[in-house]
């Protein structure tokens, strides 16, 4: 039998240590399992969030990450209220406006195809269609690297139609501190055409400090055109986008 040489002995035993210690380290790394109390307060309060509660309960462990980003995005369809069956809210707050705003009616549904149509415009949805609480939510799940919010609150479940939707704001809130984590701060980019909305901000953002029980120096909402293009600039849709932070809470 070929006897094996001193230096291949050492570089053996050197690269077995290598290998063990990494493993050790990583066995070591902190984690936050799934929380079992979401799953049976929820649903025993409330059996119709059964679903959402097992969507947001991984099966794998989430890290205890100091820092956490999240990204959300939202779009509905804006339609004259007779068409749309609800108006239009946004963080919270029915926006209100005269029933002049130039409506791009392209199918023809009110007049010729291709016409301006002024009406008043609501927010085609499943829900109530909040862009700016659905977009928050997203980046929470997001950040928690948890599925979004379609595959919690699913468009087809007749539970969730009309549904307010800071009921979302506050299950999502809910996971996040369980997780043991809480909002460093949020920026909300609001999308849309018309109605313009700068006189509702102040209310937006009250909003969405209450829900996430955070402060004014945290939250920022913020809204700009889409300078008339595709169907956010012809007023036939709005859209947001969200990026916020999430840090453990007590740091």
């Amino acid at each position: 039998m070929q006897q094996l040489s001193p230096k291949f002995l050492v570089l053996s035993c050197v690269f077995t240590c290598l290998i063990l210690s990494t493993n050790s380290f990583r066995s070591f790394r902190p984690l936050i399992s799934p929380p079992s109390s979401t799953s049976s307060s929820i649903s025993s309060s409330n059996p119709s969030q059964s679903s959402a509660d097992l969507a947001v309960s991984p099966s794998y462990p989430i890290e205890r990450l100091p820092l956490r980003i999240g990204h959300g995005f939202d779009i509905h369809r804006l339609a004259p209220l007779s068409k749309a069956g609800q108006p239009l809210v946004i963080s919270g707050v029915t926006i209100t406006h005269p029933p002049t705003q130039a409506y791009l009616d392209v199918d023809g549904e009110f007049g010729p195809p291709g016409e301006v149509f002024p009406c008043e415009l609501g927010c085609v949805a499943h829900s109530d269609g909040d862009v700016v609480y659905h977009s928050v939510v997203d980046a929470i799940f997001g950040a928690l690297t948890l599925p979004d919010i379609g595959q919690v609150f699913k468009d087809t479940d007749e539970r969730w139609r009309g549904c307010d939707s800071s009921e979302f704001m506050v299950f999502a809130v809910k996971v996040m501190r369980e997780r043991g984590y809480e909002v460093n701060n949020l920026d909300v980019t609001v999308i849309l055409e018309r109605p313009k909305i700068g006189s509702f901000n102040g209310a937006m953002k009250a909003n969405l400090v209450r829900l996430l029980g955070s402060t004014e120096g945290r939250v920022n909402v913020k809204a700009r055109t889409h300078e008339r293009l595709d169907s956010v600039g012809e007023i036939r849709a709005l859209s947001c986008h969200v990026v916020l932070t999430l840090g453990l809470i007590g740091n």
